[in-house]
């Protein structure tokens, strides 16, 4: 009787909690244009396989300077800008977001270093809700994304 009792108190509280955002980071890669470029850049695809809402608000790394959230917004005249997205990026509950080339991604300004291929950076990724994440993610100067097609 007392591990029935036991069993539906560990429901109980279960249930009664709130439903948190569970993040996976999937295909990401890291890249920076050339070796003595002082900006590099993070893709990848963030799912929430959770029942809430979560939003990726911030990032961290030791690699550069500075790791902002960007994205690109066209500045007329066929030119695109890239911005800061100080509010983050959402990530619906049972979605995705697709960071991109030529769309939202982590940027590394200053980098402190070479980016080179067949390495890995870590970067801190910060959730509203999930909280902090560090990922190991490779650097691949290689891979040629068509980031017209790719969208978030």
């Amino acid at each position: 009787m007392s591990q029935r009792l036991l069993f539906a108190a560990v429901a109980a509280l279960s249930l009664a909690g709130p439903a948190l955002a569970e993040i996976e980071i999937r295909d990401a890669y890291a890249r920076a244009a050339m070796p003595t470029a002082k900006a590099g850049a993070a893709f990848m695809e963030i799912a929430n396989t959770g029942a809430e809402d979560d939003r990726l608000v911030a990032a961290r790394t030791d690699i550069s300077a500075k790791a902002e959230l960007h994205t690109h917004v066209d500045a007329g005249n066929g030119v695109m800008q890239m911005i800061e997205v100080e509010e983050g990026f959402p990530i619906p509950a049972g979605g995705t977001h697709l960071l991109a080339r030529g769309g939202d991604h982590v940027m590394f300004m200053g980098l402190k270093g070479p980016m080179n291929h067949g390495e890995s950076v870590t970067v801190t990724l910060v959730f509203e809700k999930a909280g902090e994440m560090t990922v190991e993610i490779p650097v691949d100067l290689e891979r040629q994304d068509d980031a017209m097609t790719m969208g978030n």
